[in-house]
């Protein structure tokens, strides 16, 4: 499509969710939090190898998972290791990032290794705004899975910490490691939200401008449009802007923000 001539931080995201899983690995439910949008996506499936481990507790956590802690955790703190995890997942699908980050402090303590205890920690701290210790986190996790999947959660809690050369590093580190479809849109989103409050419009826009506007688009990419409809209005074209929203508000028309993309075109 044409490109134009010549924000609140995390305000065009959904938060983020612990990697979804096929099979029986389990799928948090979404939930959002003052307006944030972004979500979590897999880097790839991978099929663990089969447990010969009798696990007798955490038996609502998907096999996967119990088979992580099982391999990576001494045997006398398995168990103890595993009901903690069971309990935090249950609080972070609540809502109640604090006694989840409580219950993953302490099943870290007992079991630092597991990338999935990781995971969700740094996402209930990141929801909490702890900024540094989520960072710390989703930087562990990313070092033990190799998983690129959080690096927009990476990102932005760098831009919450004023971090601004490392928010620019960031971005460039995750083109060369690559990732997911998903994680990708999520990621320039972030960065494209960053760019505008930099005030760089134009790099704004050549980082998230769509490819093409699908009607069956995913909903990551449509808030990587939604960023890309700010930056056309801030540069001037008027006409690719409502363009974009309109193609926005036909998928979704209750997606956050949009009355007031549409303030910014006017």
């Amino acid at each position: 499509m044409s490109g134009p001539r010549g924000g609140d931080r995390r305000g065009d995201r959904r938060d983020p969710q612990p990697r979804k899983q096929s099979g029986d690995r389990r799928d948090y439910p979404d939930r959002q939090r003052d307006g944030s949008k972004t979500r979590g996506n897999p880097a790839g499936d991978r099929k663990p190898a089969k447990s010969h481990t009798a696990v007798g507790t955490g038996s609502d956590l998907p096999r996967w998972l119990r088979e992580e802690i099982v391999r990576s955790t001494k045997k006398d703190r398995r168990d103890a290791t595993l009901n903690l995890l069971s309990a935090a997942a249950g609080s972070f699908e609540e809502g109640r990032y604090p006694a989840a980050r409580k219950k993953l402090l302490e099943a870290k303590a007992l079991s630092p290794q597991p990338g999935a205890i990781r995971e969700l920690l740094a996402l209930s701290c990141y929801r909490m705004g702890l900024w540094q210790e989520a960072l710390r986190e989703i930087r562990t996790f990313r070092r033990i899975t190799g998983d690129t999947t959080h690096m927009a959660v990476e990102m932005d809690s760098l831009r919450a910490l004023e971090r601004i050369d490392d928010v620019h590093s960031t971005f460039e580190t995750f083109l060369e490691l690559g990732g997911s479809n998903a994680a990708e849109a999520e990621i320039r989103v972030v960065y494209g939200s960053f760019l505008l409050d930099q005030g760089d419009n134009r790099k704004a826009w050549e980082i998230t401008r769509p490819r093409r506007l699908s009607k069956d688009a995913p909903e990551w990419e449509i808030r990587r449009w939604y960023v890309a409809a700010r930056a056309a209005a801030r540069l001037g074209d008027k006409a690719t802007a409502k363009q974009i929203a309109s193609a926005i508000e036909e998928i979704d028309p209750a997606l956050p923000g949009l009355e007031a993309l549409h303030g910014e075109i006017a």
